[in-house]
């Protein structure tokens, strides 16, 4: 069976991509243009996801959003919206909602189908896309992370991050950077 891939889509959502959202990137009004060209141009496999506050938090969890209680919307919240400019290139693409920032799991799994690589891109580098490539990895898939397509909490966030990511190699791979 020859290679397939997957282009993952992760978290490109209002809540952190917007700038004036407490969770926003400063990277994200140079990134997601990049994001949407890199969906358009994608020949294979297109899964998006979308983190979603769980309806009631356990554990750690609790402490978390007592930090962050703006965060604790339901799912259909505006705020959990794709980001505008994204959205329209995620027309028909599957959503995989997850409570946690790392989205690899059953759902995503079943959603790339036999893919036997994945591209990832999305925000932020240091949370949700760190912790889905460490993830899908561990599983034994190629995981190619697109820096360019990426948008951290910060600049300096974004880089350690991707070193970070840099440290599994081969079985992470760092693009663009």
């Amino acid at each position: 069976m020859p290679d397939s891939s997957a282009l993952i889509v992760i978290d490109v959502q209002r809540i952190f991509t917007d700038a004036t959202s407490p969770w926003g990137s400063p990277m994200a009004e140079e990134v997601v243009p990049r994001i949407v060209q890199r969906i358009t141009a994608y020949d294979g496999t297109i899964v998006a996801t979308r983190y979603v506050a769980p309806l009631h938090p356990e554990g750690a969890w609790q402490a978390y959003f007592e930090r962050w209680p703006f965060a604790l919307q339901p799912p259909d919240s505006p705020s959990y919206a794709f980001d505008p400019r994204v959205a329209p290139a995620l027309r028909g693409v599957p959503v995989v909602d997850a409570t946690t920032f790392g989205k690899w799991g059953p759902a995503l799994r079943e959603a790339i189908g036999p893919a036997q690589s994945v591209d990832l891109v999305g925000v932020a580098t240091d949370c949700c896309v760190l912790s889905t490539a460490l993830a899908i990895a561990d599983s034994g898939i190629a995981t190619r992370v697109w820096a360019p397509g990426c948008a951290g909490s910060t600049p300096d966030e974004h880089r350690k991050a991707l070193s970070i990511m840099e440290l599994y190699a081969p079985l992470i791979e760092v693009l663009g950077d």
